[in-house]
């Protein structure tokens, strides 16, 4: 009996020695991370705890150089809007989308315009200036509420910045409208700005995990654990609107309450990839074709994996012993 427990202690301390030797063998992670995104959310869900292979973060101030990131293979995967990742996709890397959130009920895009401008609608935007991000999600929302609005996008002018650029034109009277998103939009509105559309209605409000054809094949394993991580973050949210919002504070500077409201009317929802995803991706892309925002019409298809469809349901990696001494 004596034997046999010593036996079951050997075996146990050589499994988890294995385990040890094969997490330190686990490559870093390299992830970009937009103002008040990922990293926020994965930080204050605590999924960034014990986690068996180094993650290191990529800072962008929007999708247009995360995307180009991930086109040179500078980072593994990074998240990013609908609109965005299809101008990505349009330089022929080979990008995969590995997870997409849906965002119900959530205001956070939208065209914002000085509080005391007398634009009332977007009829009004005719012969105006619009500044935003080239093949932004901001650009996106702004195209499609101008044809809603039964105008070209030749009937305004567009102005292409990033939004650290952006304010200071619409403060300064050099544009007359700004199509941004969140953090920019709850820093606009905080300031004075007032919102003449959202895109509750006219955007997908789904955002994407974009990996590179590289990392999928040499990090499978941490990319899956990667997409349960962001999944469960995103269950927290819901759960814990409060401290989301205190969290998005402490990283914008804003008021707490500035981001309470969004965080309490927002559902985060998992989205499998499939072929209504694809469709309604499809259809972007050929508006950005039409509009000439890409150079030649992109078949989306062929930038989604689903074979990371069950990765979110499945268990975590195991986490380090405290003998790997990780982060």
């Amino acid at each position: 009996m004596r034997n046999a427990s010593y036996l079951q202690l050997a075996l146990a301390g050589l499994l988890s020695w294995s385990g040890v030797a094969w997490a330190q063998d686990l490559q870093p992670l390299w992830v970009a991370n937009q103002k008040s995104g990922i990293r926020l959310l994965l930080e204050a869900a605590g999924e960034l705890e014990r986690v068996p292979y180094s993650i290191q973060f990529s800072e962008f101030p929007a999708a247009a150089p995360l995307g180009e990131a991930l086109n040179a293979g500078a980072v593994d995967v990074g998240g990013l809007g609908d609109a965005p990742y299809v101008f990505a996709l349009g330089t022929g890397a080979p990008l995969k989308v590995i997870s997409i959130v849906h965002a119900a009920g959530r205001l956070s895009t939208a065209i914002v315009v000085p509080k005391d401008s007398p634009l009332q609608n977007v009829a009004d935007l005719k012969g105006k200036r619009i500044v935003t991000g080239r093949g932004s999600i901001g650009h996106f929302l702004a195209l499609k509420a101008l044809r809603g609005a039964g105008l070209q996008s030749s009937d305004v002018q567009f102005i292409h910045l990033l939004p650290s650029d952006a304010r200071g034109v619409l403060d300064s009277g050099g544009a007359d409208a700004w199509s941004t998103w969140d953090p920019y939009t709850a820093i606009a509105i905080t300031q004075g700005a007032r919102v003449l559309v959202n895109g509750s209605q006219l955007l997908s409000n789904n955002s994407y995990l974009a990996a590179t054809g590289q990392a999928i094949e040499s990090k499978r394993p941490q990319l899956e654990d990667f997409v349960k991580r962001v999944e469960r973050a995103y269950r927290w949210a819901n759960r814990h609107p409060d401290a989301y919002a205190a969290a998005q504070s402490r990283v914008t500077g804003l008021p707490r309450e500035t981001h309470l409201e969004s965080a309490r009317n927002t559902r985060f929802q998992r989205v499998p990839i499939d072929d209504a995803v694809i469709e309604g991706l499809q259809a972007t892309a050929d508006l950005y074709f039409e509009e000439g925002i890409t150079g030649k019409r992109i078949e989306v298809s062929q930038g989604f994996d689903t074979r990371f469809n069950e990765a979110a349901d499945g268990p975590l990696l195991p986490a380090p012993s405290p003998a790997f001494g990780h982060r």
